[in-house]
This record gives C-alpha cells, sequence and structure tokens, in this order.
C-alpha cells in the first residue's frame, strides 16, 4: 500500500456531514496535541487529513520481577544487557513517524467536491418536515400528494385525504388548509405570486364527511386572501380588495366592505409598505377566538405616490406593460389606516354588517403612525398596537367589548407605552403580547434596563412590569405560554448569539428555568425553532445546523424525542461522497466589544497556506449572518471547490446582541456597519491564512448597499466586489423601514446624513476596485433606479466597471433562469478577481 493511501487506525474521514461541515470553535481547536490529533484523525489545524505511518510494530520487552536478590541472579537464564548491545544497537526503539497530508495533496482524497451545478441544480436537497397542529395531539402532513393524519398521543398514522382528490385538479394543489371542526378542507390552486408575501389564487372546499367537493356558491377565482375562522368553518376572504365571508360553505357569501378599490383602498389586506415592513403578510384579517367577531385593517393610499416601472413580457408584446404600485419612499405620504370589528352573528342578509371602528389612541392620532400589531386576548377583548411614524415610541391599547351600545372601549388605564431613547422599538416593530387565558395580564419581549430584549410580565391595569428573564443574550421569541409554563426561544447557550435553543421557565418561580433543546444532540443541533401544538401539549423541534437539519416530535411530559420525523440520513450518506468545507465560528474584539464572524473553509484546510478571502455581507439593522445554521449554498461551492474562504462578520448594528450593538448605527446608515466590514477584513487578513492580495466583498440588498460603500471607501483592503439590486440613496428606499433608523428627510431632522450616504458620492473610488453591479428590472423593493443612479454616477466619473441586469425580474432574480445565470455570472467574475483557473 501507498503511503499517501494508508489512514492511520481509528482516523476518520470527514465522510458524515456531522464531520465534513463540522462546527470549529475559532482557534481553540488548533491546540489539540499530535496525540489527540492522532486519535480523532484531525490535523492540528482542525482539519481532517490523511496521516502517513512509517511503523505499525511494537517493541515488546519483560521485565524482571521485582525484589530479587543479587545472589539469586543464576536462577534466570537470561543473559544481561552487555557493553556491545549499546554500541552496536542491537536492541533498537522504533517510533511513530507521521507528516500531515497539506491542501497540496488534496487529491489524495479521491472524492469530488461540491460544484456549482450541484447548487444551481440542487443536486443534494436538504428535507424538512413541514406539519399543521390540528388540535393537542393530531397533525397532518402532506406527502406525495396525499395528506396522512398522526396521532402524536399514541402513534398512529392514517389517511386523511387521499391522492385522487390532488388528481382531480391536475396535481396543481399549491396548499391545502382544515376546517377548525375537521369537518371541510380548502384546497388552493393557480397560485399567481404578486410580491413578496401577496399572491391570488383559486379555491375549492371538499367535504370531508360526503368526500366531494362543494359545487354551490363557489369562491370566485384571483381571490387575495382566504382564512377559516378560529372555531367551526366560517370563511373569510378578500376579493378585489373587499371582504367577504361565508357562514357555511355551501351558502352564499356575505359582503362586509363595499370601498375596495385597487391601489387605493385595501381592506382585510395591506398595501405594499405594511406587507413588506410591518405584518410581513398579506392578511389583515384577525377572527376572534370564539369566531363571533372579525377584525380587519382598512388602508388608504389615495395620497402616495406610485412608483412606476416597464415589464416587458414576452418579446410579442409591442409595447411594455406598465406596473404601478403606491409605494412611499422616505420622506413622502404615507398610507392611512383605520381599525374595525364586525359582529358576524349579527349579519342578517348577504349584503347587510355593520362594522364598528375602533380609533388610535390620542397620543399617537394626533400625527403620523401605523397600525404594527393585533392580538385577541380573549373572546371580547382585543390588544391593538399602534406606532408613531418616528419609531420610537408606541402604544399596546386594550379594548373590551361594551354590550350595552355595541362598541368597544379602550381604557386610557389599560394602555401600555414603549419607548426608546437610544434606537427604535422592538426589533423590526413591537414584539407581540402572550395573555394569559384570563386576558388579565400578559408577556412580552422588550428591552430591559441594559438593553437586552427579555420577557416582562404585564397587568393590565399596571402599567409597570415585571421581568422573568434576565441576563447579557436575549430571547428571540415566546413559542407558548400555558397555565404554569412559559416557553420561549433564546440564544442564552454558551453565549453564542447566533445560537437558538428551546426553554421554559415556571411562571410561579422565574429561578426555575429549563433548557429543553441543549442537550438532545449537542455537536449536530445548535440552532432550533419549534411548533406547538393547539395547547402545548406536544411540539415539533426543528434542527437547522451546524449538522444536517434534524426534525423530531416531543411531548412536554418528557425532553428526550418521542419520534424522528426527518433525520436527512439519505443526504449524509450522499454527501459522504463529497469533500465538504468546514464551517468556523468565533469573534475578534474591537474596543473591548466583542463581535462574532463565521468562515466557510475549503477541505483539506491548511493554515499555513494563504487563501483568497470573500466577505459575504448584509449589515442591515438586527441582521444576523455568523450563525450555527446548515447551508448547501454558492459558499459551499466557492469554499469546496475554488478553495475560496467565504466569511461573514457581524459588526455594529447586527442584532441578538443587545442595542448597544443593534443602536450604534441609529440615525447613521452607510457609517459603522460600513467601517466595521472593513477591520473584520483587516483582521481576518492578519490570521496567517488569508491572501491580502485577493480579497472580495459581495451582497444583497442591503448587503450591496454596504459592498458598495465599502469599495466606495478607497479603504484599499478590497481588490473586488459585487453588488446586487443595492439600495444607492436611502430617500430612495420605502418611509417604514427607512426612517424606522434614519428620521425624516428634513432639515429640521436628518437630511444631512441622507445626503451625506450615498454610494454615488464615493464614486471616484471605484476606480481603486473592479466592481459588478447587477440588479433586476422589475424590482419592486429596492427599484431599479438605485442602480441606474450608481451606474451614471460611475460613467461620469469615468469609472470602468460591469454591469448585469436581469428582465422582468424582481428583488430576489429567483426564475429557474436567471438563478442559474446570476450565480454562473458572479461566479465567472470572483474567479477572474482571484486569477483562480
Amino acid at each position: 500500500m501507498k503511503v499517501s493511501e494508508q489512514r492511520a487506525v481509528g482516523a476518520s474521514c470527514p465522510n458524515s456531514p456531522q464531520t465534513a461541515q463540522k462546527f470549529l470553535e475559532g482557534d481553540r481547536d488548533s491546540n489539540r496535541s499530535v496525540s489527540s490529533a492522532l486519535r480523532s484523525g484531525a490535523s492540528a489545524d482542525g482539519s481532517t487529513g490523511v496521516i502517513k505511518l512509517w511503523a505499525d510494530e511494537k517493541m515488546s520487552s519483560e521485565v524482571s520481577e521485582e525484589g530479587k536478590k543479587a545472589d539469586d541472579a543464576a536462577a534466570d537464564g537470561r543473559r544481561t544487557y552487555s557493553l556491545t548491545d549499546y554500541l552496536k544497537n542491537t536492541f533498537r526503539v522504533k517510533s511513530y513517524s507521521l507528516q500531515w497530508i497539506s491542501a497540496d495533496d488534496a487529491a489524495a482524497d479521491g472524492r469530488r467536491t461540491y460544484s456549482l451545478t450541484d447548487y444551481l441544480k440542487n443536486t443534494f436537497r436538504v428535507k424538512s418536515y413541514s406539519l399543521q397542529w390540528i388540535s393537542d395531539h393530531e397533525y397532518l402532513y402532506r406527502q406525495e400528494n396525499k395528506i396522512l393524519l398522526f396521532n402524536a398521543e399514541n402513534g398512529n398514522s392514517s389517511v386523511f385525504l387521499e391522492n385522487t382528490t390532488f388528481e382531480a385538479f391536475g396535481n396543481s394543489v399549491s396548499d391545502y388548509s382544515v376546517s377548525p371542526d375537521g369537518l371541510f378542507i380548502l384546497l388552493e390552486s393557480n397560485y399567481v405570486k404578486q410580491w413578496r408575501h401577496s399572491y391570488t389564487a383559486s379555491y375549492d372546499i371538499y367535504d370531508l364527511n360526503k368526500r366531494q367537493l362543494i359545487t354551490e356558491e363557489k369562491i370566485p377565482n384571483n381571490t387575495q386572501w382566504i382564512t377559516w375562522s378560529s372555531k367551526g368553518h366560517k370563511l373569510a376572504y378578500v376579493w378585489k380588495n373587499d371582504i367577504y365571508v361565508k357562514i357555511e360553505p355551501n351558502l352564499p357569501s356575505h359582503r362586509i366592505t363595499w370601498t375596495g378599490e385597487e391601489n387605493v383602498i385595501f381592506n382585510g389586506i395591506t398595501d405594499w409598505v405594511y406587507e413588506e415592513e410591518i405584518f410581513s403578510a398579506y392578511s389583515a384579517l384577525w377572527w376572534s377566538p370564539n369566531s363571533t367577531f372579525l377584525a380587519y385593517a382598512q388602508f388608504n393610499d389615495t395620497n402616495v405616490p406610485l412608483i412606476e416601472y416597464s415589464f416587458y413580457s414576452d418579446e410579442s408584446l409591442q409595447y411594455p406593460k406598465t406596473v404601478k404600485i403606491p409605494y412611499p419612499k422616505a420622506g413622502t405620504v404615507n398610507p392611512t389606516v383605520k381599525f374595525f370589528v364586525v359582529n358576524i352573528d349579527t349579519l342578517i342578509s348577504p349584503t347587510n354588517s355593520t362594522s364598528i371602528q375602533i380609533a388610535a389612541p390620542a397620543s399617537v392620532i394626533t400625527g403620523d403612525h401605523y397600525l404594527c400589531g393585533v392580538t385577541w386576548a380573549t373572546q371580547e377583548r382585543i390588544a391593538l398596537q399602534w406606532l408613531r411614524r418616528i419609531q420610537n415610541y408606541s402604544v399596546l391599547a386594550i379594548c373590551d367589548y361594551d354590550k350595552s351600545n355595541l362598541g368597544w372601549n379602550c381604557s386610557l388605564a389599560h394602555e401600555h407605552t414603549e419607548m426608546s431613547t437610544t434606537g427604535w422599538v422592538g426589533r423590526f416593530r413591537p414584539a407581540e403580547p402572550h395573555f394569559t387565558s384570563n386576558g388579565n395580564s400578559f408577556y412580552k419581549i422588550i428591552s430591559n434596563e441594559e438593553g437586552y430584549k427579555h420577557i416582562c410580565h404585564f397587568r393590565i391595569d399596571d402599567r409597570d412590569c415585571t421581568f422573568i428573564t434576565e441576563g447579557a443574550w436575549e430571547v428571540i421569541g415566546i413559542e407558548a405560554l400555558t397555565g404554569d409554563y412559559l416557553y420561549y426561544i433564546s440564544n442564552e447557550h454558551k453565549g453564542r448569539p447566533g445560537g437558538r435553543n428551546l426553554y421554559k421557565i415556571q411562571l410561579n418561580d422565574n429561578t426555575k428555568v429549563e433548557c429543553l433543546s441543549c442537550e438532545l444532540n449537542p455537536e449536530r443541533c445548535q440552532y432550533y425553532s419549534a411548533s406547538f401544538s393547539k395547547e402545548a401539549k406536544y411540539y415539533q423541534l426543528r434542527c437547522s445546523g451546524p449538522g444536517l437539519p434534524l426534525y423530531t416530535l416531543h411531548s412536554i411530559r418528557n425532553v428526550k424525542e418521542q419520534k424522528v420525523l426527518e433525520d436527512n440520513s439519505a443526504l449524509e450518506k450522499m454527501l459522504q461522497d463529497i469533500q465538504m468545507p468546514s464551517k468556523k465560528l468565533d469573534f475578534i474584539i474591537l474596543n473591548e466589544t466583542k463581535f462574532w464572524y463565521q468562515m466557510i473553509l475549503p477541505p483539506h484546510f491548511d493554515k499555513f497556506k494563504k487563501y483568497p478571502l470573500l466577505l459575504e455581507v448584509y449589515a442591515g439593522p438586527c441582521s444576523q449572518k455568523a450563525d450555527a445554521i446548515f447551508r448547501l449554498n454558492w459558499a459551499t461551492y466557492l469554499a469546496s471547490t475554488e478553495n475560496i474562504i467565504v466569511a461573514s462578520f457581524d459588526g455594529r448594528g447586527s442584532g441578538y446582541q443587545g442595542d448597544k450593538i443593534m443602536h450604534a448605527i441609529n440615525r447613521r446608515l452607510g457609517t459603522f456597519e460600513v467601517e466595521d466590514q472593513i477591520e473584520a477584513a483587516r483582521q481576518f487578513s492578519k490570521m496567517g491564512f488569508v491572501d491580502s492580495k485577493r480579497i472580495a466583498i459581495w451582497g444583497w440588498s442591503y448587503g450591496g448597499y454596504v459592498t458598495s460603500m465599502v469599495l466606495g471607501s478607497g479603504s484599499g483592503v478590497f481588490k473586488c466586489g459585487i453588488a446586487v439590486a443595492p439600495v444607492s440613496r436611502w430617500d430612495y428606499y420605502d418611509s417604514v423601514y427607512t426612517e424606522r433608523y434614519m428620521g425624516l428627510p428634513t432639515p429640521e431632522d436628518n437630511l444631512d446624513h441622507y445626503r451625506n450616504s450615498t454610494v454615488m458620492s464615493r464614486a471616484e473610488n471605484f476606480k481603486q476596485v473592479e466592481y459588478l453591479l447587477i440588479h433586476g428590472t422589475a424590482d419592486d423593493n429596492v427599484h431599479f433606479q438605485q442602480s441606474a443612479q450608481i451606474s451614471k454616477a460611475l460613467v461620469d466619473a469615468g469609472v470602468d466597471f460591469q454591469a448585469m441586469w436581469y428582465t422582468d425580474e424582481d428583488h430576489g432574480i429567483a426564475s429557474s433562469t436567471a438563478h442559474q445565470h446570476i450565480y454562473t455570472h458572479m461566479s465567472h467574475f470572483i474567479k477572474q478577481c482571484f486569477s483562480v483557473p
């Protein structure tokens, strides 16, 4: 056997995803001794290596019995060790002589690398397990065009809906939803995407008892939103911007609103800016728990300016279409909002309904404001969150139904104000309240005095609250609330901001906290999310990394898994034949503050070699790029096949580490978050394994903005960069997002910084770098205007740069052909920049 082909006994190849894409805790692992490296098969730099062996024999010796007397030596027939033995080295001591195989010898690993084609064609698919809880112990799961019903209590399963039903639609059913009483199922087809969350579709109702579709009083095509009631089987839907309700699936619909108008009045659905920036959803309908009431919002965009762009469509179209969207930019006219509640039990005829308006609190209604949250506390108590246009002041108003006058009373004594003196309220908006069963108190995530997001307990008649969690870490979200416990996700474990674990805390003794996921599978799983059954008796844990994703079922009675739902074992076997990169998660200290980064390292990484480095950046407020999530993406290809290190860094402005870091860029976007990416690259180049002459940066959206600002800084650190769909000037972007962090672009507020934070003002410095600018022409979010202005400024400055546009593509550039083209084009650009063959 050739030396290069022989492996040490006990050494392991990186043939499992847990080993191959292992999670390194910084350089602390590089201090392992040779002996421990031999046992694990890992090289001293933290990568898995092949070990050359020169000897595999052991020399044995016999030891004479202790305590023998000198005059008994004759009894021992063995001879003594002589001078000749010493001089001739008769007895040779043999040793292990080893040599680590470096990246130059990676050919010894016969497996292929993860290719660009693997990424573009999604050769290796990560499986998930998406379930729908329909009770406290039952859930549905769609498998091969049939829907299965699982009982978590006894482990039994059955077919809930046969695949023949789906076949009747030509297998075009895109989604389904079962009524709370289990009598009907809503089948969605003809899905047509609009913006990020919005779409239109057709819907059919299937009677599960009769096992047939309902053909009477069908729901109209191109319905914009539809939802079952909380109890029973009522339906509310929006069509042509108006709201309709079905009491029974086979009876005529009741029309609730009559004012809907395209691009003007939106009833029960959000307009563009509310969908994108506030609710992150298309729906603006909220059923009460007993389904007696339906609450809805109405958005009025009458005075909102329109963004217009051409949509070229098929080449046979002689004149392009013009798309028009009400889109408020920073400092322009915003939509107005009204909130209503209708009593469904009082509907007399399909054309008769009465909606009761609930006005915003006096402290916000006098100026521009937003509705930013709706939560039903009880059957007849609702909580509304309102936010001033300058988003450092919000009010949670609790309103009760008054049977005597059939109206809603919002007592001033039940208002709860949340303010920020250092930035904005919440992460992106105020957090949702979670009410106790009687509706008299609630739990909410807010910033404590130290600026960390923690859970506070409010009583509705007391404006002060009591924190039940504390520490230099953050609660990410409240997952479930029962009579005895509250379940939440946080990043407390081991002080890693990029981790996520599920905890439960005892409500009558807040010192009793238990992590339910920390020790389940600590090497594979450090980033969890959860989905609880209706009354939180069971829950699904979704492990996203750093190993392969794992989905398990649990009971609140036992921390250990009750059932493995998906373990991606098929993918694990496939990846054994691939040279996968490793992932390093660590931190650097700048100005006495800990900032985290991650690196995707090439297979057979050798810390004594020099590698090109690509800095992948987002860096927007409350962002996080250094995390414990497993990904198969473009970075996997670049590291595996092209031997490029792909790094990301969370500097000032990033989230989940306290308001001091997150609010550092308040009212000054384009400053510290840009400077910190440059400094991170400098720090990486000092680590010894980064080629300082081959450092690049790339990003999308906000990341495209930061990429452009970095390249335009004239730092001399970066050789090249790619900006996809970048912001270039903040008053080109929408009002809700921009003003949250920048205030208003007026002389009285923050106009100077709006003017000083543009990419165009840095055009001259682009002569020092290679720049690729990319944008979709149908980007409804970050408009093509943003890149057009960068291009114009660079041309005016005489800068030679590359540009690529994608016709009729939106912000995601996600159509199959465009997706393949953009990543192929970017790959060529990066390889040319780094002189990679």
